[in-house]
């Protein structure tokens, strides 16, 4: 029997709208399918969404992109420290 591929989707980023668009565009740009979840919450009512915190917009993925992923949302992350 072959081995079971990672197929699972999983959250790989959580922000505001916003940050959350750019780290789509950023995976999108690497051929990483990636998709917005809470996205109306967080045009809806931006006040209630904290990075990372409760009402966070997040970015999902499949699991099999996640190493190639993660590094992305990695120096993203820390560019945006930078600042």
């Amino acid at each position: 029997m072959a081995p079971k591929q990672k197929n699972k989707i999983i959250e790989i980023f959580s922000a505001t709208y916003l940050e959350a668009e750019m780290v789509k565009g950023l995976l999108e740009n690497e051929n990483i399918q990636s998709f917005i979840k809470d996205g109306h919450m967080g045009t809806l009512a931006p006040w209630n969404v904290s990075g990372g915190g409760a009402g966070a917009v997040k970015v999902m993925i499949s699991e099999r992109n996640y190493e190639k992923a993660h590094k992305i949302v990695v120096e993203y992350t820390q560019n945006i420290n930078k600042s």
